[in-house]
């Protein structure tokens, strides 16, 4: 048995890093590391066919080709269009008439043949292979695993995937949340009708899930089996697992922003939060709670880091006219991760009111380094952070501004155990504790193999 960990956005996409591809890379480079009995092989899938990937980066000798770069291109235009569509459909009268949504949507579909056809054409006629240096084609074998680990709903290699099970090829699906379904007033329309439509498919597909939170999977296991019904759910198995904490990339760019590096070098205190700025991080929450301590004069700073999503235009005209911006209050679209490690080790406290999340992987990125957490009273903080951890309630502003104020007028900070006996897991014994857990499931029924509460015991499990 082979373990064949998908990666097929990032090979294509490297220089994207938001939550999903920073996991992706990390697992990718630890994989060599795993002490484990199955080989683990970094795969990504174009053309119809399965390759083993090499180098996750470019080379310096990597030269695309011109019918390469065009595809790139032409997704680039893709994405960019369609994500236009969603933001005409919040305007009147779209809004308020199907009708006229759906007349739009179909004008956008005529409009969207310009790329769509030439990117058929290049996918089906294109000869071009990845450049030998990073990727070489793999042959599957009956038994291999296919461990979907990237972001797969945008993808379409659904009809190989198809092929490799009906091949022996077992399927296994990495789940990072499902709030495109449990909360789709948070996502586009176009991505709400994505993810289901995903979600159907892999409900179906796949032997097994293993999600990146006990919370997130305990709603995996509840929605397959209202999907597929109980009896074919028991059929597959549910687990999870916890990411790990490092900044990989912090030495990539050693040079720091200068605005940032004045604002921590001052000797007020900054409040931190890190994240794409999109309506479910909650970010007018924050803005109100720190505008309730400004008024009364408070010399705490609010730096947003993070670049700009969807569905927050007001928002960040809002942040742009604000009377505190560049005193009180400062914004970061475009940090990198040298720039983030900076503000990790310096900032008073992290501070994170989303309404809902599959993991926060910047709460673990912030305590991993001595910065104290606040956020948002949800189960899957809880279950991260525990009593390490100081709870806000989201309905209420005043209730984030007094934990402030009480930190700043005591200097302990306001959670039930001390940062000093928190502990986290490294992107190694993450990516160990991802493939334990995998392969505990596919072969607990042979003898002799160790079982799930074996691996339990074999790393630490928050």
């Amino acid at each position: 048995m082979r373990l064949l960990v998908e990666c097929t956005y990032v090979f294509e996409h490297p220089d994207d890093n938001s939550g999903i591809q920073r996991v992706v890379r990390n697992v990718i480079s630890h994989l060599r590391a795993v002490n484990a009995e199955v080989e683990c092989i970094p795969v990504m899938m174009q053309g119809g066919q399965v390759h083993r990937v090499l180098s996750l980066a470019p080379l310096p000798t990597t030269r695309l080709s011109r019918v390469s770069r065009l595809r790139v291109k032409l997704e680039h235009w893709r994405n960019r269009y369609w994500y236009w569509h969603a933001r005409l459909e919040r305007f009147w009268p779209m809004r308020s008439s199907h009708n006229v949504r759906r007349a739009l949507y179909i004008l956008c579909r005529l409009g969207s043949m310009s790329f769509s056809v030439p990117l058929r054409l290049i996918d089906r006629f294109n000869d071009d292979t990845p450049a030998p240096e990073r990727a070489v084609p793999l042959q599957t074998r009956p038994g291999d695993q296919l461990v979907l680990l990237d972001s797969s709903w945008h993808a379409d290699f659904f009809p190989l995937a198809e092929r490799l099970k009906a091949e022996g090829v077992g399927i296994v699906s990495v789940i990072y949340d499902l709030i495109p379904l449990t909360h789709p007033q948070f996502c586009d329309a176009g991505l709400v009708r994505v993810f289901d439509r995903w979600f159907e498919w892999i409900a179906q597909t796949a032997d097994g899930f293993i999600a990146i939170s006990a919370t997130i999977g305990d709603q995996v296991r509840a929605e397959v089996t209202r999907r597929l019904g109980r009896e074919q759910a028991e059929k597959r198995w549910f687990d999870h697992f916890h990411l790990g904490s490092e900044l990989d990339l912090a030495a990539v760019s050693p040079r720091l922003d200068k605005t940032l590096v004045r604002l921590f070098d001052g000797h007020a205190p900054v409040y931190l939060m890190v994240s794409t700025i999109e309506p479910r991080k909650n970010h007018a929450y924050l803005l109100g709670a720190f505008e309730q301590l400004w008024a009364k004069s408070s010399p705490a700073c609010l730096c947003i880091v993070g670049r700009v999503g969807w569905k927050c235009d007001a928002l960040i005209e809002r942040i742009k006219s604000h009377s505190e911006l560049n005193k009180r209050l400062f914004m970061f679209n475009q940090l990198d991760d040298a720039g983030l490690e900076h503000a990790y080790s310096h900032a008073r406290a992290l501070v994170f009111p989303s309404f809902v999340e599959g993991f926060g992987l910047p709460l673990v990125e912030g305590m991993q380094r001595g910065l104290p957490v606040m956020a948002s009273d949800i189960p899957v903080f809880h279950e991260i952070g525990g009593d390490f951890m100081a709870y806000f309630d989201l309905h209420d502003t005043a209730s984030l501004a007094s934990l402030i104020e009480r930190f700043e007028a005591s200097g302990d900070f306001p959670a039930a155990a001390a940062m000093s006996n928190w502990s986290w897991l490294t992107w190694n014994a993450s990516t160990q504790q991802l493939i334990a857990r995998i392969t505990a499931h596919l072969s607990q029924s042979a003898p002799g193999q160790k079982t799930l509460c074996d691996v339990d015991a074999l790393y630490d499990r928050p």
